[in-house]
């Protein structure tokens, strides 16, 4: 069965299994838990459209999770189907940023492909951070100065509060040739970010909003 579970759905399903976990702990009346059951079921599989029977009984075994044992052993089967992000050449990330000299990029072979949906980085010396991800079909390459912040905040790609940054990107604008400048506060370490993110609707979001 080919991978069909993006990055951020499995984060999602992750929660999901915490949240059953949290549950059997604290709760013991049967009533409720099988209410929360279904309604992980429900959530797990609202996050998909035309799944096949084989994709659908991999899922639906999260139902059956009562500890952390068991959310471990669920959370690895499921780990071969997790789609990865496209592997990247250290030429090929410099080709997304032709503009920048002497682009300091991130140690490629050590990335888990299977945990990000978005690749990014930092390079303190020039206070920016870089991001690759996709935009319209095909990967795009962003650069912003990034600042980072004494007090922890919301991060706007992962809408999780920690750690965070002011990333500040300069864009075209379409009617006259200028550049307009856009702040956001992100997450320091993009690592931890991908690894909260839940909604791949908060990234794509932001890719667009500090490309236009």
């Amino acid at each position: 069965m080919d991978p069909f579970i993006r990055n951020d759905q499995y984060n999602f399903i992750k929660y999901q299994t915490q949240a059953l976990i949290n549950g059997y702990s604290t709760v013991n009346d049967l009533g409720v838990l099988e209410a929360l059951r279904g309604l992980v079921y429900d959530k797990v599989m609202n996050l998909f459209e035309n799944l096949t029977p084989l994709q659908q009984k991999e899922l639906q075994s999260i139902v059956t999770i009562r500890d952390t044992e068991q959310a471990e052993d669920f959370l690895i089967g499921l780990k071969p189907f997790v789609i990865p992000f496209p592997a990247l050449s250290d030429s090929a990330v410099k080709k997304l940023f032709p503009k920048v000299k002497k682009l300091k990029t991130p140690a490629l072979d050590e990335i888990q492909l299977k945990d990000i949906s978005y690749l990014g980085w930092n390079d303190y010396g020039q206070e920016r951070k870089y991001i690759v991800a996709e935009y319209e079909g095909k990967l795009r390459g962003f650069k912003g100065t990034f600042k980072n912040s004494s007090k922890k905040g919301l991060c706007t790609i992962c809408n999780t509060f920690g750690n965070v940054g002011f990333y500040l990107s300069e864009s075209k604008t379409s009617a006259h040739g200028t550049f307009v400048k856009k702040g956001n506060y992100i997450c320091q370490d993009s690592d931890e970010c991908n690894e909260k993110l839940k909604d791949k609707e908060k990234l794509d979001d932001f890719i667009q909003r500090i490309n236009h």
